[in-house]
């Protein structure tokens, strides 16, 4: 029989040992490369297309995907997979309705950030700010699903508990983040989600191998929950609908992935982008189904005990049923995604402190670079506190991130850049909306005050309302549209 992998199995930990020295060089390399704010937050605007799409890859799938994925399938069933089956119609609007207009506009007036951009369509510090407070309050909710799933590897690899597993994964991130900024990450990236793509592939292999193939899985599922193969899983048709809707339409404002456009060299090479983007995810996201339905398998022929919660899917069947060497290069591919998936996160929330809150106020900081890695200590450390002390699912925490990015960022940026007739106070008031029926709803549920029937989510709720707000008062105050937009934004625009 192929041995399988133990807590500190000296393959697992030898694996990597050897992935975070390879973090450390690509980090020192990109640390003596960093010598600018725009080193630090857009990598100097020098990616070429391979590194720009393997890199978004990276940062979209995460934490989130790898732990809170197949646990959330093993929880619910294929009603999962409604987060994910939007992949490659959103690729595709992202570069068509966001990418050319962004990386345009951040070379027309030099921009750094998502609310840069929020702030030059709408000529409006406020909307620039808010979205700047709407982004910082996401991050760190996000950062918290990544520190969270960083403690589960963590302890899976060296056996050293969740809650160490959260600050040494953290510190570790904390390290090149604040040395190399967004260069150290996107590099990082690449190389992470090269490795998350074969590493996936192979779990996915696996599988197929041990369960009897699909047709295997299947008969071993469907006597004790044939729910759990059906359309909507667990879930109401409602509810899987609003997932769709969340994470289909939410894609358009999730800065980690919209933050990246900046960085292309050439924004001719954009036309390949969304084929590139949708074959990356298809097979990372491969790790995403195979483990959920693998562990629900597992445990409906009594050959695994019911999970204790579900983010212990992924590490339970690396550790039990996969050979040792698979189970290393797997760990090590979560560990790198959410490593880089961190590193974003912490670049956004630190530019929003350091760069968007002081240019909405009208007092630019005088160092941006050293604030910037300040500010990227201080959001660290309060997402690991969060991870830690919270207790949430990885996937709670990673729906409410990206449900607040995109009630907040969709409507005034992925709408207001294809839009003449939006303005200023529709993108106020669509960014307000977003950020307060968010944070009021998503809280009711997590602590079981109150709850939409059929399941329908807070974040697809907040969506909607975001999304209807930003219309009607961008119309009934349509007056101004025209004189709240600048020429050169007009130009972009009309590219």
């Amino acid at each position: 029989m192929t041995p399988v992998a133990r807590a500190s199995d000296p393959t697992v930990v030898a694996v990597a040992l050897a992935y975070f020295a390879v973090v450390v060089a690509i980090s020192v390399w990109a640390m003596r490369r960093t010598r600018t704010a725009s080193d630090f937050f857009v990598a100097g605007h020098g990616l070429g297309l391979a590194a720009l799409t393997v890199a978004s890859v990276s940062t979209s799938v995460s934490g989130f995907a790898f732990i809170g994925g197949p646990g959330l399938l093993y929880n619910i069933g294929l009603g999962a997979l409604f987060i994910v089956l939007p992949a490659s119609v959103t690729n595709v609007l992202g570069a068509w309705v966001l990418a050319k207009r962004m990386r345009l506009l951040g070379e027309v007036r030099g921009l750094l950030t998502v609310p840069d951009a929020i702030g030059a369509r709408y000529r409006s510090p406020t909307a620039q700010g808010l979205s700047a407070v709407a982004i910082l309050v996401g991050v760190v909710g996000y950062m918290a699903t990544n520190c969270l799933a960083m403690g589960y590897v963590l302890d899976a690899i060296f056996g050293i508990g969740v809650g160490p597993g959260i600050w040494v994964g953290t510190g570790v991130t904390l390290a090149y983040s604040a040395a190399g900024g967004i260069l150290a990450g996107v590099y990082n990236d690449v190389f992470q989600g090269t490795l998350m793509a074969v590493a996936s592939t192979l779990v996915f292999g696996h599988v197929l191998s041990i369960g009897g193939g699909i047709g295997g899985l299947t008969r071993a599922i469907t006597p004790t929950d044939a729910a759990f193969l059906g359309p909507w899983g667990k879930l109401t048709p409602l509810a899987a609908l609003s997932f769709f809707f969340v994470f289909g339409m939410g894609a358009l404002g999730q800065p980690q992935a919209v933050h990246k456009y900046y960085m292309l060299r050439d924004v001719r090479q954009l036309k390949w982008y969304p084929l590139l983007k949708t074959v990356g995810l298809l097979l990372v996201l491969l790790l995403f189904f195979g483990v959920g339905v693998a562990v629900k398998a597992l445990v409906a022929t009594g050959l695994l005990a019911p999970l204790a919660t579900p983010d212990e899917a992924t590490p339970t069947f690396l550790l039990r049923f996969t050979p040792a060497l698979l189970a290393a290069l797997v760990f090590a591919g979560v560990a790198a995604a959410t490593m880089g998936a961190m590193n974003s996160f912490l670049n956004i929330g630190a530019a929003a402190v350091t760069h968007d809150l002081p240019v909405a106020m009208g007092r630019r900081l005088g160092n941006e670079l050293r604030w910037g890695r300040v500010s990227t200590l201080v959001i660290a450390l309060a997402a690991a506190a969060i991870a830690h002390g919270s207790g949430a699912l990885v996937a709670f925490l990673g729906v409410f991130g990206w449900g607040l990015f995109a009630s907040t960022t969709v409507p005034a940026l992925a709408i207001g850049l294809n839009w003449e007739g939006a303005t200023r106070a529709g993108a106020v008031a669509s960014i307000a909306t977003g950020l307060v029926v968010t944070l009021v709803l998503e809280s009711l549920a997590y602590f079981r005050a109150f709850s939409f029937p059929a399941g329908v989510t807070g974040t697809a709720v907040a969506l909607v309302l975001s999304l209807l707000v930003f219309l009607v008062v961008s119309w009934l105050t349509r007056a101004r549209a025209a004189a709240e937009l600048d020429p050169d934004v007009r130009v972009v625009m009309e590219v």
